[in-house]
């Protein structure tokens, strides 16, 4: 099968939509706070607006209620199990939930799940689509063998060109099945001007931030490869140079990483950083919290497949500063790519603490003609090419090219 790259369906009304009356199921372990299970909801609620059943089979998590409101509908399913016994046994499950919803296409959005999505779909004849989320680790044959059932879907999304690119690499089967449909972004949400003053303020006063203070922001769930400690690291050569008034934000879930957790505060403590670098745990007002930043870091050391964090403060106006590595440079314009007058943000090697810091003063530098300035080509840059409304689109297209509509 084969698509125009970049071609989309628009979103006509509810009553001439091709996928009108439709019913689509969604499987993904649980609905937490990562991009495939904020991507669930979107598509979700894509779904519904074009007048289709959006079934999501899950275990649960903070989403659900935001994707029952949507008009998505949550299908308790032990979609996170890895047991591979269990898994055999869920594919039965699944196949019984598809006939009695009258499910016409499964798009599984992780591996566990998406085994048992393959098997359904292949017991019942339905179409099934994966997306690509993650820069899966495949050290040996078997995970090699594990991962490769995210390359066989009739159509498999990748996230961006990036994890295409992964895909061709690892699973040659993908053939010409993969199709780059990039992570969209909520440019409604994310405007400086959908937030308001008093939602700032909570957060700084929630993070213990001092009002003289800047924050350089690291969102993400803490573990070893988001660069948390690549980031206490430039916060120590920057105060050892006299910088006196920034605060280091680290916000994200520790998601069970306990060891983790303690070795970041031995290596705060150790800095004698405690009170300027700070975790905060999960962030649930995401907007905010990139206005409230001086500048966004995504100091990640290895390969992101996409870069949600760095497109979400670019849309907010906030200089970002992430590492050369991965899917995120597709997200950021900066030199040499571009001219310096052109950039959207700074690119650093990964793992490179002294090139962090190096980028988050030149950032905190800027005078304020010249952030503005960035600030307006960020947003230009994100909204032309990662866009809520382009992914849904193109993504609702994959699924009519495949029900034939």
């Amino acid at each position: 099968m084969s698509f125009k790259p970049g071609a989309h369906l628009s979103l006509p009304s509810t009553e001439t939509h091709p996928l009108a009356g439709r019913t689509i199921l969604q499987i993904i372990p649980e609905l937490e706070a990562g991009g495939a299970e904020r991507t669930a909801v979107d598509i979700a609620k894509g779904l519904t607006d074009a007048g289709a059943r959006a079934l999501v089979a899950t275990e649960g998590g903070r989403l659900v209620a935001e994707l029952q409101a949507k008009g998505g509908v949550w299908l308790p399913f032990p979609a996170a199990s890895k047991n591979p016994l269990s898994m055999l046994f869920n594919i039965r499950k699944l196949a019984r939930l598809c006939r009695q919803e009258g499910v016409e296409l499964i798009h599984a959005r992780s591996r566990a799940p998406a085994w048992v999505a393959l098997g359904a779909a292949r017991l019942l004849k339905l179409p099934f689509v994966t997306t690509y989320h993650g820069s899966y680790n495949s050290r040996s044959s078997v995970k090699t063998l594990y991962n490769s059932v995210m390359a066989r879907g009739d159509v498999v999304i990748a996230n961006s060109h990036y994890t295409a690119g992964l895909i061709q690499a690892k699973h040659p089967v993908a053939g010409d099945r993969v199709r780059v449909v990039n992570r969209g972004t909520n440019f409604s949400a994310f405007a400086p001007a959908a937030v308001g003053a008093e939602r700032v303020q909570a957060l700084r006063k929630a993070w213990g931030v001092e009002p003289h203070q800047r924050i350089v922001l690291l969102p993400g769930r803490l573990t070893n490869w988001k660069g948390q400690r690549v980031l206490i690291e430039a916060a120590r050569l920057m105060r050892d140079s006299g910088d006196t008034d920034t605060a280091f934000i680290l916000a994200g879930d520790a998601q069970g990483r306990d060891g983790y957790v303690k070795e970041l505060d031995a290596l705060i403590a150790k800095a004698g950083l405690e009170g300027r670098v700070k975790r905060v745990g999960h962030c649930s007002d995401m907007p905010a919290a990139m206005l409230s930043a001086a500048v966004v870091a995504v100091p990640s050391t290895d390969p992101e497949a996409f870069g949600r964090v760095a497109v979400e403060a670019q849309a907010m106006g906030t200089p970002v500063v992430v590492s050369d590595l991965g899917a995120v440079p597709e997200t950021v314009l900066a030199p040499p790519q571009v001219q310096p007058g052109e950039r959207t943000g700074w690119r650093i090697p990964p793992g490179d603490a002294a090139a962090l810091a190096a980028g988050l003063n030149e950032a905190l530098a800027l005078r304020p003609s010249a952030r503005d300035a960035l600030a307006r080509r960020a947003r230009v840059h994100v909204e032309r090419h990662f866009s809520l409304e382009a992914m849904v689109a193109e993504t609702l297209d994959v699924y009519c090219a495949l029900l034939g509509r």
